[in-house]
């Protein structure tokens, strides 16, 4: 079940409504030049200098296995805080846009569905429902796995 209560950021992929916990949001930023890191999976878009800090990029869309689409003046790059190793590190995630921040209390939220939906379910700790619609609540932890860790790493000291 979601620990997290409270404040959420919506945002839309293929007009469906995902939120993540507010506390993980650190900005939002539109798109900015990203560099291509060539031995990495194609949702891992590469990276962007954010006031001097080297951030790797993910396109939800393409992690989620949607079809990818050309980013416009709406899409925009949530940088997000996630622990990796016992450390705080910013990932960036592209979405379509971003919508707004709403409260979500505990009991308007399910456990997510055991059957297929379009994204796995190990990216989602619940289904929060607000009045006539339900918004994908996604562990944003589990987005980037241990090996595109390692491969993003990799590629970043070789362009060093």
């Amino acid at each position: 079940m979601v620990t997290d209560t409270g404040k959420y950021l919506t945002f839309l992929l293929d007009d469906e409504i995902y939120g993540l916990p507010i506390k993980k949001a650190r900005e939002i930023i539109g798109m900015l030049e990203i560099i291509h890191l060539p031995r990495t999976q194609n949702y891992i878009k590469g990276v962007i200098n954010l006031r001097g800090k080297i951030i790797p990029i993910v396109d939800l869309r393409l992690r989620f296995g949607m079809a990818e689409k050309e980013y416009s003046e709406r899409t925009c790059v949530i940088v997000i805080e996630i622990a990796v190793h016992d450390t705080q590190r910013l990932m960036g995630i592209a979405v379509d846009t971003v919508s707004e921040v709403i409260n979500i209390q505990n009991k308007e939220i399910e456990p997510p569905p055991e059957y297929d939906t379009q994204i796995e379910g190990n990216f989602l700790t619940g289904l929060g429902k607000l009045k006539d619609r339900v918004i994908l609540i996604l562990d944003i932890e589990k987005i980037l796995n241990r090996e595109d860790l390692v491969n993003i790493k990799q590629e970043l000291k070789d362009i060093k």
